[in-house]
């Protein structure tokens, strides 16, 4: 504790500080001498011209030398390694005599035995009276756990550069990788479709595929095929999932559907075969079903118009947009998805196309395309029957061109696969021609 000034402290109780008076003892009986040969650094002092006068014990002991081989008979840089003599002569000497002083430069020594002894050293030119250079004083610290430190840090820098190297090179290749995939999706997804709709006599056809993800495969599919005679068949559905198992329903649905209209070209035929094939091929464990509307067309030459017969299961209600500008849908309530049952029921209707309509059948991805600025509305049935509606009276590829459009303009809100098939008879020349707005 402290003291008032004019008062002495008090007496100390026995023993204390007893150790502190010992240590301050000892340290007293060291001469300057013994702290120079002992001090924790090396020392030497060396003529101007680098003839080593001095050494301690402790930078003899790093390097493994006596002191007999060394003062009078070595010159400082007769110590240090070949790349240290190089920079000692190109840099570290012409600056000392400019300046007078250097510290902190890191060099390297040689230890008997080959091996290598970083160091950090500073040097001090010594003057006389009158200013002449006597000699040179030279303190020398082991640098050897700052190098393993350098070092640590150098391969630390390494591996990160290396990693991140790596880290560009896999995502590269993974780039690389998806897009092998996604045109190994694409062509797959195209053999799940036909590759052009025939012409039909008396008809105009057109066809649009969306697809919403280039990385996974569909299930939406559609066909136009000829019957024989004057007939011809034509259907669009979904099927449940993505993916490999979904493409490989989606194949299995176009060649059942082919087949059964063939064999029996009656729409709710046609959908029960489907039905059938789907129920008992993936009912145990993996129950697979699709949406699908199947129809059968009949143009009549001498009238010019198109007799349509259609089934549907499950699906979205077709669409047929008149000449006269109006539109409707073909209502077809109560039909089963096609598969999820043993016994389904599929509800069918028809109509007649004459000069200017058009048959338009979609797939829910259209529809439930959600819309607005926090991505939380469906477009719905309401908007597709405004915006056929404002269409009516327009060439089927011209109504495909505007919904397909309308499609790219909703962007990543169309999260599902949508197919596109219009059917139409052709109009007059100057067909109605309504507003272009959506």
């Amino acid at each position: 504790m402290m003291c008032r000034t004019g008062e002495n402290p008090g007496p100390r109780e026995s023993g204390e500080g007893e150790s502190t008076d010992v240590a301050f003892t000892a340290l007293l009986e060291d001469s300057a001498e013994e702290l120079y040969e002992s001090a924790p650094c090396g020392y030497l002092s060396t003529l101007m011209d680098g003839t080593i006068a001095k050494i301690n014990a402790t930078l003899l002991g790093w390097l493994g030398l006596d002191a007999e081989a060394v003062v009078g008979r070595r010159r400082f840089t007769d110590l240090l390694t070949v790349g240290g003599k190089l920079y000692h002569e190109t840099h570290f000497a012409p600056l000392l005599r400019m300046q007078g002083e250097i510290s902190g430069i890191a060099l390297e020594m040689k230890i008997a035995g080959g091996g290598r002894l970083p160091v950090l050293v500073s040097s001090t030119v010594k003057h006389s009276g009158d200013g002449e250079p006597l000699l040179i004083r030279t303190t020398v610290f082991d640098a050897s756990d700052r190098r393993a430190y350098e070092q640590e840090l150098l391969r630390r820098k390494k591996d990160a550069e290396e990693a991140r190297r790596q880290a560009e090179e896999a995502r590269r290749q993974a780039e690389a990788d998806r897009t092998r995939l996604q045109e190994a999706l694409a062509v797959l997804q195209q053999s799940l479709l036909p590759a052009s709709l025939p012409a039909v006599p008396g008809l105009e056809t057109a066809v649009y595929y969306h697809t919403a993800s280039p990385d996974q495969l569909g299930g939406d599919f559609y066909d136009l095929f000829a019957l024989g005679g004057r007939s011809w068949a034509f259907f669009l559905g979904d099927v449940c999932g993505k993916g490999p198992q979904a493409a490989a329903v989606t194949s299995l649905t176009r060649h059942t559907l082919r087949t059964a209209a063939l064999h029996d070209p009656d729409p709710v035929a046609a959908l029960t075969t489907l039905n059938t094939v789907l129920n008992e091929r993936y009912t145990r464990g993996d129950p697979r079903y699709c949406t699908a509307i199947f129809g059968v067309l009949e143009p009549d030459q001498d009238t010019g118009t198109v007799t349509v017969r259609l089934a549907s299961g499950g699906h979205p209600p077709a669409l047929v947009a008149r000449a006269d500008g109006s539109a409707d849908f073909l209502p077809t309530p109560g039909g089963f998805l096609v598969g999820a049952l043993a016994q389904a029921r599929f509800s069918s209707t028809s109509t007649t196309l004459c000069s200017g309509d058009t048959l338009l059948l979609y797939t829910d991805g259209l529809t439930e395309a959600r819309t607005g600025p926090d991505r939380t509305s469906l477009y719905g049935d309401q908007a597709l029957h405004a915006f056929v509606t404002a269409r009516a009276g327009l060439p089927a590829q011209e109504m495909v061109r505007d919904l397909a459009a309308l499609l790219d303009g909703l962007g990543d809100g169309v999260d599902d696969d949508t197919a596109l098939l219009a059917l139409g008879v052709p109009g007059s020349p100057f067909p109605h021609r309504p507003a272009t707005g959506r």
